[in-house]
């Protein structure tokens, strides 16, 4: 009798060897053991158990995207037809089955991704019992739809705003809320009525400035919530200069801003002075600069805007990526969060293998990689500042055009593919709108290839030459001072000597001075256009009295070596001062500098009597031209009919006003993300966006002035026919009620008694201050290891990914509110606040509501709140019943000696703890 795979193999004959290696078969198939019967296993269900196996582990290499061997398993009748070999499944038949051999082989077992990626017995056990039992499925099974044709792939285009029945007609103010009534009527859902007014203004103010409203502005919209007083707001909050702030720490959650990070001096993450990255965010925001041109200048101002630094500022983006210990690791981040921010696609699944859902080649993520392979970080000094580590500019540059892009085998970088370097590329299904327009080299100015040509840093540097002289001239004046004063032998010699260190500090400044004129002078034959015919001769010139400066320097330092020695001699000989020994020790350290100081000064007058052409240049020169990549990347993101850049901001957008993305998978737009819930609405506000201009503050003033914004966040209960007809309000039947970010939480309770500092910008704050210092919570430090606490307990932003922040609900939160030194100091200030006039307990209630929830205390909260400050002031009457606490570092603001006063305190920081605070509605 002839073996199954034997006659298998004669069946299929060569065709079918071409169709076992791509399966792992190899050239012979070993026959499995005698096959089960298909009674012995319990009923497999093809469409919930193995589809989804192999949706997981095969399509990617045979489904709609790739057939290799011309096979597809996709569906079981595309198994039965098989591909270039023939059948794959033979149904009742699994030990016949070349699929089964295919996943249970030992060597080149698929899928091909090595042993974790291999069946489990389970799985293997599960694909056996349903090709056993006949391989059913249904007739009208549909095959995986191409991944290239989908949805976030095309491009968006505007569409008509629906028709609304008369009904709903009335509730429609923009066509946001038209897109949304035509879903409501089509689910059967009610949208829920307005918020009340002071709700609604305090939604509003957090929305849009992150800070909340004041009682007089509460009870004017009150009197007046019309719709013109309600868009008056609108439009004052949005020319808010705390808008730019408000938002810009939310595009820095999405766009990954980190400061420095490192232990001790050192720097292993981003960069120090990235902080004017942040600034610019604000500025920009505030501006209404279009979210096209941010894109641009965060990849490539250098390239947009040669020469500007203002603009270089923004190149922080690509900079926040700095990795200390592994190019790679920066490369990697850089592309993966590029594509995430921007695109909304997993670039970063395709380093090691094409990509498993999207049509997205392992080349191409290495294409992708290419576009900011050149660039590197670098940090200038920033204007009338000589010393750029105390105040940097820092950003980015191409420093080498012709660094090639190397494809990793399966992205191990020690594994490169070196013979086929790989040019800047997109994945092509991208290019199907807008086509990537060739990188073009860019000059660079003059004044940004070499910083040494601009007249601001030459006058930087040469008014500390003159400042350095300055204080050389003060030095010698004390020296001489110092020795008219000297009353004994030893120190008047002390003192010449201190007299002959000043007058080599004076002679060695002013070579210094002169030397730098030199150089200018010398830089400006070299760097003209062309170079001018002196140009040799001024370098020769330049480069001797460079030399002659370092001999008077030299000079300089042995003249003070001598004197710390003749200093450090002198400690020495008098033994009666106790730490002899110690300062026999600095004594010979001394002499060791003085004998360093020695060979330095010969070493310099060698060089002086040499030939000398080149001299030092002023700063760091720099490539003249960029690649241009970067900025042909980002012009191709900001083109209108990119498929994806608009609505994966729109999202961010809507995500942060409403409480919920359209997009539930803010960064993932491909093939394994989420569908939109209203797509037509998507792509509606995409192409507002573009149309007008890229401008973010008309897609704000249209989302927060809808009928559905205004919405209350409150349901009718649990009879309430909407919850069961969308109980996770998917269609927007009702506001989301969401909690105040950390941010919002911290920078109110400083607003509320009017303390916050509403200063904008600056260097990072220390994050150990900020329960002290009151600026807003967006200019403390934040990096992995250096993050202010308070905010951290209240889920801040995850600077390595936060595309959509968590929203945690633990005890330590009311802990931090309860406990925390910044909270309870701010209850005390603003209760002091509060009774600047005379109020009874009754008048003080209503008054705090109003200041720190926004609204009035209701009958049953008036009536606990009476009650509480009076228990709690007969309490606070007789210490010796209260429990005693250990010790603790002393209050920022000592509580109120009378037991009323304190009381009051105490109700307020109680308020300051209740959900309604931290709540927005």
């Amino acid at each position: 009798m002839t073996s199954p795979a034997r006659s298998m193999s004669v069946r299929f004959g060569t065709t079918s060897r071409r169709v076992l290696a791509c399966l792992g078969l190899g050239a012979a198939l070993a026959v499995s053991g005698p096959t089960a019967g298909a009674g012995d296993a319990k009923p497999v269900d093809y469409l919930r158990d193995v589809k989804p196996l192999l949706d997981k582990r095969c399509f990617v290499c045979h489904g709609a995207l790739k057939q290799k061997s011309g096979l597809r398993l996709d569906t079981a009748k595309a198994m039965l037809e098989g591909g270039d070999g023939g059948p794959v499944v033979e149904p009742g038949k699994s030990g016949e089955s070349l699929i089964v051999e295919a996943v249970t082989r030992d060597e080149s077992r698929m899928p091909p991704e090595g042993e974790a990626s291999a069946l489990s017995k389970d799985e293997v056990a599960m694909l056996r019992a349903w090709i056993d039992q006949g391989a059913k499925a249904p007739a009208d099974e549909k095959p995986q739809t191409d991944p290239r044709k989908h949805w976030s792939f095309r491009a968006p285009e505007r569409p008509a705003a629906p028709a609304v029945s008369a009904d709903r007609a009335g509730w429609v103010r923009n066509p946001i809320d038209a897109f949304l009534a035509v879903e409501h009527q089509r689910h059967g859902l009610t949208p829920s009525p307005r918020a009340e007014p002071a709700v609604l203004i305090r939604r509003l103010y957090l929305d849009l400035i992150g800070l909340l409203p004041r009682p007089e502005e509460v009870r004017k919209f009150e009197s007046d919530p019309s719709d013109q007083a309600y868009e008056a707001i609108v439009d004052r909050l949005l020319a808010s200069p705390q808008y730019g702030e408000r938002w810009g720490r939310h595009w820095m959650d999405v766009w990954r801003y980190s400061d420095w990070d490192g232990f001790g001096a050192e720097v292993r993450e981003s960069q120090p002075h990235i902080w004017r990255w942040r600034d610019w965010i604000v500025e920009s925001l505030n501006a209404d600069r279009g979210y096209d041109k941010m894109i641009v200048a965060m990849l490539a101002a250098d390239e947009d805007a040669p020469g500007d630094a203002d603009a270089v500022r923004a190149t922080g983006y690509l900079v926040r990526n700095w990795y200390l210990f592994n190019r790679d690791t920066w490369l990697d981040a850089t592309v993966e969060h590029t594509s995430k921010a921007f695109l909304g696609i997993t670039l970063n699944c395709a380093k090691c293998h094409d990509h498993k859902y999207d049509p997205i080649a392992q080349t191409d993520y290495y294409g992708f990689r290419a576009f900011f392979e050149p660039h590197k970080v670098r940090t200038d000094a920033a204007p009338g500042e000589p010393d750029a580590t105390k105040s940097g500019l820092v950003r980015v540059y191409d420093a080498d055009l012709a660094t090639p892009t190397f494809l990793y085998t399966r992205g191990d970088s020690a594994k490169p593919v070196k013979d086929h370097p790989i040019d800047p590329k997109l994945p092509k299904v991208l290019q199907t709108q807008v086509a990537l327009a060739a990188p073009q080299p860019i000059a660079v100015p003059r004044f940004e290839f070499y910083r040494g040509l601009d007249p601001a840093v030459r006058k930087t540097k040469v008014d500390a030459a003159q400042a350095e002289l300055e204080a050389r001239h003060d030095e010698a004046k004390k020296a001489d001072q110092t020795l008219a004063a000297a009353t004994n032998p030893t120190a008047a010699a002390r003192a010449k000597a201190g007299v002959e260190a000043a007058r080599k500090g004076i002679e060695a400044a002013k070579a210094n001075l002169a030397s730098l004129t030199e150089r200018i002078n010398a830089d400006d034959a070299a760097f003209s256009e062309p170079p001018a015919p002196d140009a040799t001769a001024r370098a020769q010139s330049a480069a001797k009295t460079e030399r002659r400066a370092d001999l008077h320097t030299a000079e300089w330092n042995l003249a003070k070596a001598d004197l710390a020695l003749a200093d450090a001699d002198t400690a020495v000989v008098d033994a009666k001062t106790p730490g002899l020994d110690e300062r026999k020790k600095a004594a010979a350290a001394t002499k060791a500098q003085r004998d360093k100081a020695r060979l330095d000064l010969k070493t310099k007058e060698q060089a002086v009597r040499q030939e000398a052409k080149a001299y030092s240049p002023l700063a760091p020169q720099y490539p003249r031209t960029t690649s241009g990549k970067r900025l042909a990347l980002a012009r191709w993101l900001t083109h209108r009919d990119n498929p994806l850049t608009a609505r994966v901001s729109i999202n961010h957008i809507w995500m942060r006003h409403f409480g919920t993305p359209l997009v539930a998978s803010v960064f993932d737009f491909g093939v394994n993300g989420s569908a939109p819930s209203h797509p037509a609405l998507l792509d509606w506000l995409a192409r507002e966006l573009v149309d007008s201009g890229w401008s973010m503050k008309p897609i704000h003033r249209l989302m927060v002035t809808s009928s559905a914004y205004r919405m209350r966040s409150s349901t009718g209960g649990p009879g309430d026919p909407n919850l069961a007809a969308d109980p996770g309000n998917r269609q927007y039947w009702r506001m989301n009620a969401r909690r105040m970010e950390a941010e919002t939480v911290r920078d109110n309770l400083l607003w509320l008694t009017g303390g916050l500092d509403l200063a904008l910008g600056g260097p990072d704050l220390d994050p150990e201050t900020a329960m002290t210092v009151p600026r807003r919570s967006l200019y403390f430090r934040h990096s992995k290891e250096k993050r202010v606490p308070f905010l951290r307990m209240f889920d801040s932003s995850n600077v390595t990914s936060c595309y959509r922040r968590t929203e945690s609900v633990v005890p330590q939160q009311a802990l931090a509110l309860a406990n925390s030194p910044l909270s309870l100091a701010q209850a005390r200030r603003l209760a002091a606040t509060l009774e600047t006039t005379p109020v009874n307990d009754a008048a003080f209630i209503a008054t705090s509501f109003e200041r720190v929830l926004g609204r009035k205390p209701r009958p049953q909260e008036q009536e606990a709140c009476t009650a509480f400050l009076r228990s709690q002031a007969e309490r606070l009457g007789e210490p010796a019943k209260l429990s005693a606490f250990p010790p603790s570092p002393a209050a920022a603001v000592a509580p109120a000696a009378d037991k009323a006063r304190r009381a009051r305190e105490d109700l307020v920081h109680v308020l300051f703890n209740h959900n309604d605070f931290v709540m927005i509605y």
